[in-house]
């Protein structure tokens, strides 16, 4: 089992930035693919940028060009910067090993119009 911990989460005029963190234990990080989900009230939970131990990256479609996920092996974090927020991107943020199944608590964003 690893724990996840994330945070940056707030409110945020449209147009607005964020950075998430997501802080993750265990020495399996540096390994690992680690992506963001987020879930709207409402609606299923979805990946919206997932990053390999490599460096490569993967984005929704409804994210490219405005977020950018990167991670820090030396800190075990991965994080996502989120810019040009909409108020669309109102959810519950979460971390997670792609390949694992636990789960953050998750950090709140909301955008408002």
């Amino acid at each position: 089992q690893v724990q996840l911990v994330e945070s940056g989460g707030g409110l945020v005029q449209a147009g607005g930035s964020l950075r998430l963190s997501c802080a993750a234990s265990g020495t399996i990080f540096s390994t690992r693919t680690m992506g963001w989900y987020r879930q709207a009230p409402g609606k299923q939970r979805e990946l919206v940028a997932s990053i390999t131990s490599g460096g490569s990256t993967n984005y929704a479609d409804s994210v490219k060009g405005r977020f950018t996920i990167s991670r820090d092996s030396a800190k075990n974090t991965v994080y996502l910067q989120m810019n040009s927020l909409k108020p669309e991107d109102t959810a519950v943020y979460y971390c997670k090993y792609l390949a694992l199944a636990d789960w953050g608590q998750g950090t709140q964003v909301t955008v408002s119009s």
